[in-house]
């Protein structure tokens, strides 16, 4: 294992969780202000500013994210075989930073912001297997949801604040995008500062007796969660979707868009820890599943019969939920399953099989709004949650979790 903390419990941090977590925590927390405070405003900005369509907005929104597929395979893979996962993850940490910069020459050109963002999703492509995978190696796999959990809430700390930071900049600045970005910058370049300092990693490689091989696959239960995770990520729509709906149906000002994503990171950073640890506890796969239930809830209430405040404040509660419920829970799911010598191999692909399945999501979601109706995009991906959900029951519940 990674960290005397693992092999001698008694030197371990809070309740058994390593200083790992907690410095992986603090690097994810410092890298989403500085990620979310760009982040917030992007969809009202390509929707309403550039005047994309739905459908067009939905494949940017989905290319961004499954372009990386490969670059997350690459990077576990890379992780693995060289067992230098912290110099995986920080080049990718480092990569997001710089693509910070870009955004100051991009200006309205669409094809510079695309490059720019492309760019800062590459890096988040490679560091985030890495990243996991040092976590569930600094951990006892009975405390994988609680750990998860915490640097999970980390991280949410880091998305609730960033939009705020944003407006505090924007306020200070005279409306300034450009100091927003060299704001972003300085701060991510400090979230690679902190991961270079304080985050543990293997000083050698380890020995091997025979190369390594990706024959993840070939494992059945390996096989299952990659396709259950795939599942699921072909049936969430993005988060600019969900919010461009809220504000488009109850004519949200413009200056309150981003308080959105604020809200959902709130509930987020609040729930995430005690989710992890109730996962840990009744089960990881009930609470992942009960977070598909909120999501669905969330479809259904966007073209529902409530209105007002207490559609946008039950959403992004029950959104909030959805996440804390199922974004680090998936991955201490996951933990167990995976050999330690492939661990961030097998991360990254269950990654990359979300990822290009949300470009699909993305994809047809916009194309279901544009040529028929948000009521009817909204209704069907409900309905395509619930198949989902009994599906992943079928396949995963064949193990305790």
């Amino acid at each position: 294992m990674y960290l005397s903390t693992i092999d001698k419990p008694k030197t371990a941090n809070w309740k058994g969780l390593s200083g790992n977590v907690f410095a992986l925590g603090t690097v994810s927390l410092i890298t989403d202000v500085s990620s979310e405070m760009v982040a917030a405003i992007l969809p009202l900005y390509l929707v309403i500013g550039l005047q994309l369509s739905p459908a067009a907005y939905g494949l940017i929104d989905g290319v961004y994210t499954g372009a990386t597929t490969l670059l997350r395979l690459a990077g576990g893979y890379l992780a693995d075989r060289t067992n230098r996962r912290k110099a995986v993850a920080g080049f990718g940490y480092g990569l997001s930073a710089a693509a910070k910069l870009g955004l100051l020459a991009a200006g309205n050109s669409l094809t510079a912001l695309g490059f720019v963002i492309t760019a800062d999703r590459a890096g988040k492509g490679l560091r985030t297997a890495p990243r996991d995978a040092l976590i569930t190696l600094s951990t006892p796999s009975g405390d994988l949801g609680r750990a998860f959990g915490v640097h999970r809430a980390m991280d949410g700390i880091g998305a609730f604040a960033g939009p705020l930071v944003a407006m505090a900049v924007l306020a200070a600045s005279a409306q300034s995008f450009d100091a927003v970005f060299v704001t972003s910058f300085c701060i991510a370049a400090f979230g690679v500062l902190v991961l270079a300092l304080y985050v543990r990693d293997r000083p050698e490689p380890v020995e091997r007796k025979e190369p390594l091989k990706l024959a993840l696959l070939k494992d059945p239960a390996v096989r299952r969660i990659v396709l259950a995770a795939s599942l699921l990520g072909l049936v969430t729509v993005g988060d600019g979707f969900v919010y461009l709906l809220l504000q488009k149906r109850e004519g949200l000002a413009f200056g309150w868009f981003p308080l959105l994503a604020v809200g959902t990171s709130l509930v987020y950073l609040l729930l995430a820890a005690p989710l992890g640890a109730l996962a840990d506890r009744i089960g990881r796969l009930k609470v992942m599943l009960g977070g598909y239930v909120a999501l669905t809830a969330v479809y259904l209430l966007l073209h529902g019969p409530l209105g007002g405040w207490p559609l946008l404040v039950t959403v992004v509660l029950l959104y909030g939920v959805f996440y804390a419920a199922t974004d680090g829970v998936l991955m201490a799911l996951a933990g167990p399953i995976l050999p330690e010598r492939l661990r961030t191999t097998g991360i990254a692909l269950i990654q990359s099989g979300q990822a290009l399945a949300y470009l699909g999501s993305s994809v047809l979601f916009g194309l279901a709004w544009q040529f028929w109706s948000p009521e009817a995009a909204t209704r069907t991906a409900a309905v395509a949650v619930v198949l989902a959900l009994i599906t992943t029951a079928a396949l995963l519940g064949r193990r305790r979790s």
